[in-house]
């Protein structure tokens, strides 16, 4: 299995942690959060599209309001293929990480 980017990472997460309310804006924000800036739509449906063809997130239809102008609100949903991707990434990450402490970072004098 392919090492999934660390946005693709970020957005199965924040996929994952809003359960039944994972749809663009909301998924946006969140990332925007974690991210400490903004997450631009470009940047999300590129990145949600990519997800999609590897089939770590189904996407499906929701409804759509006046308020959206007749538009159809998608929502995403984290695979068990995606959840595998994620348990590869959290322990790969526990192995770069194992035995660093945040002193390491530092800077020493000399």
């Amino acid at each position: 299995m392919k090492e999934l980017t660390k946005i693709e990472e970020i957005l199965l997460l924040s996929i994952w942690e809003l359960k039944d309310k994972a749809y663009g804006f909301k998924i946006r924000h969140h990332v925007s959060n974690i991210i400490g800036k903004d997450f631009t739509y470009g940047n999300l449906y590129s990145a949600l599209d990519r997800l999609t063809r590897k089939k770590f997130v189904f996407k499906r239809p929701g409804e759509s309001t006046s308020q959206r102008r007749g538009k159809t609100r998608m929502y995403y949903k984290v695979s068990s293929a995606g959840i595998e991707a994620l348990k590869v990434a959290c322990v790969l990450n526990q192995k770069l990480w194992a035995g660093l402490k945040p002193h390491s970072f530092e800077i020493q004098s000399k």
